[in-house]
């Protein structure tokens, strides 16, 4: 069976959860699932079950704040956020987040060559391309470093064009409505 390549992205809710239901279906039909999440720590609640089930390995590279670009929210929204969140100028992202990712792609690269797994999906890889976390150059050579039987996906918001032309899927999250503009903030068992 030809493996595929693809992409959740978009600025709807449900690209993570997407991937976690394509992982439970790999899983029920006997095959090796890697759920690599980077950007993220183990604070989400499919943290508390994904690593229980047989023949899924969950790993997580990041730290339990988020980064975010000068200028890309403003003063009020990022005062909403307080400590959580680090704020970096544009082609200049935290040295020890940097490192992080790194750690993580070395990793996604391992995996995928290796043939160990039959589904590798890359949870906010997407974000730490946008983040300059990661290279356009680094994810070309992820991608021809594929075993041929991986299928591989990649998550998160701002899929650069360069992925979603090397794609065979690609599947955008649109926001139509959301109850975070009422200020609902992220609730336990449904968005973390």
């Amino acid at each position: 069976m030809k493996a595929y390549v693809q992409v959740y992205t978009g600025e709807g809710k449900g690209k993570t959860t997407a991937a976690i239901g394509l992982a439970i279906r790999a899983i029920g039909a006997g095959k090796k699932v890697l759920f690599l999440q980077f950007m993220k720590s183990k604070v989400y609640s499919e943290h508390n079950v994904l690593p229980s089930l047989e023949n899924m390995t969950l790993e997580t590279v990041g730290k339990p704040f988020f980064i975010i670009k000068e200028g890309m929210k403003s003063k009020e929204e990022l005062a909403k956020w307080g400590d959580e969140v680090v704020v970096f100028e544009s082609g200049n992202p935290p040295k020890d987040y940097v490192g992080l990712i790194e750690t993580g792609y070395r990793r996604a690269v391992e995996a995928i060559q290796s043939g160990d797994y039959d589904l590798v999906i890359l949870d906010e890889y997407n974000m730490a391309l946008f983040f300059d976390l990661i290279s356009w150059e680094q994810t070309e050579a992820l991608l021809k470093a594929r075993h041929p039987q991986t299928e591989l996906v990649f998550t998160g918001r701002g899929a650069p064009e360069a992925l979603i032309d090397a794609a065979d899927l690609v599947t955008e999250m649109k926001e139509v409505k959301h109850y975070y503009l009422q200020g609902v903030m992220a609730r336990k068992g449904i968005e973390n």
